[in-house]
């Protein structure tokens, strides 16, 4: 994938230059308080080299899922502290997304400064299916940076969003990808060119559905796909078994059936779980086969027989893309599963395997359960866009950078 990319723009002189980055700085938060700042120092480094060679640099981003409207929930503050912190440099943050305090503050930058726009999502314009209504708020960027402005993509997270500061905005600036984009899709391009066998695809999260996309774009590429977490019980459901409470997705089970007829000499299910009376972290737990589940009880992670089985088949792979956890690791009971398919794709990555977690959910765990980042050979900020990237879509913002 050709891609104009950060180095071409420095190349070409940013000093005195204003630079509009849309990063990816969706951290999860307890209150102000940000637990897992991983996305932050990906997203840095482009940051800073555009500060360091004197562009004036406006960042935008959002945080969760704020209706379109202002929310102090939502607000970027935290954000910008942390962000300052990892850069070693004042981040200002405007109060508004493209209003008087944003204008203010991109008319008063001076070269090397960094200004934070307020959650890009307070602006119901952001996510509209209108392509007008887009444009609009794309203009309004546009103006903050000035006619001899740039954009740089660095939000892999969103780029399979089709919103108007990943996608519009490009269509109205030169456009460059910045270094963390650049970086995820050379991984991403490891999965799917020449990959390095065996290939292992480790699944998990609650919904089948969610993931029936990648099972079968890679089922038919993989030499070892495992499943657990939520999605295996439909799975284990459709091989005829009873799951008591567990997660089910009723209308999933005939397409798993039909997964498990075309794919089942390489998918890998449970053979325990470790169920619980309740979905809580002072559930009463007990590990049962999974034909024993009985009902009222709800599997919330896998076995230690599982894990043992799962950690055979991935000893010897020699590339390996993680997906969604093995269980609840949020609830110290449920998370053994979790952990023990971690450690066995690290164990896997010390011996020379080429290990990708694939973002969101596996990328909280790895971090929850005090794993180093350094145990594998990449942690993706982008949980959707790295599925949809393996699944052969186009991603909106990555195909409008090629223009």
């Amino acid at each position: 994938m050709a891609l104009a990319s950060l180095k071409d723009l420095l190349d070409s002189g940013v000093s005195g230059r204003t630079v509009l980055v849309r990063s990816d700085l969706n951290v999860p938060l307890d209150g102000t308080t940000i637990t897992d700042a991983g996305r932050i120092i990906a997203s840095a480094p482009t940051i800073a080299a555009l500060a360091d060679a004197g562009a004036s640099v406006i960042v935008t981003a959002h945080l969760g899922r704020p209706k379109g409207a202002p929310d102090p929930a939502f607000s970027l503050g935290p954000v910008a502290t942390r962000l300052g912190e990892e850069l070693g440099r004042n981040v200002q943050l405007a109060s508004d997304v493209v209003g008087t305090d944003a204008l203010a503050r991109a008319e008063g930058l001076t070269d090397g400064d960094v200004l934070l726009l307020e959650n890009i999502r307070f602006d119901p314009r952001e996510t509209s299916k209108d392509p007008a209504e887009r444009g609009k708020l794309a203009e309004a960027l546009v103006e903050l940076v000035g006619d001899d402005g740039a954009f740089v993509s660095d939000g892999f997270g969103v780029v399979h969003r089709e919103q108007a500061s990943v996608y519009d905005v490009a269509k109205l600036l030169p456009h460059y990808a910045g270094g963390l984009v650049e970086s995820e899709v050379k991984v991403l391009e490891k999965l799917t060119a020449e990959v390095a066998r065996p290939y292992a695809v480790v699944l998990g999260g609650s919904k089948v559905s969610d993931k029936l996309g990648v099972i079968e774009a890679l089922a038919p590429k993989v030499d070892t796909l495992v499943i657990g977490g939520g999605m295996a019980f439909t799975f284990l459901v459709a091989q005829g078994l009873s799951v008591g409470n567990s997660l089910l997705q009723d209308d999933q089970v005939g397409v798993c059936k039909d997964l498990l007829e075309r794919f089942g000499d390489v998918i890998h299910l449970p053979v325990d779980v470790v169920i619980g009376d309740s979905f809580s972290a002072d559930a009463e737990a007990k590990t049962v086969a999974v034909q024993d589940i009985p009902d009222g009880w709800m599997g919330l992670d896998i076995g230690p027989e599982s894990v043992k089985r799962f950690a055979a088949v991935l000893s010897g792979a020699q590339t390996i893309f993680w997906n969604g956890p093995s269980g609840v690791f949020e609830f110290d009971k449920f998370a053994a599963g979790t952990r023990g398919v971690a450690e066995a794709i690290a164990a896997a990555t010390a011996d020379g395997a080429f290990s990708v977690v694939g973002g969101g959910d596996s990328a909280a765990a790895v971090r929850h359960l005090g794993l180093a980042d350094e145990a594998f050979s990449h942690i993706s900020t982008g949980g959707g866009a790295s599925l949809e990237y393996l699944e052969g879509k186009e991603l909106p913002g990555l195909k409008v950078l090629e223009d």
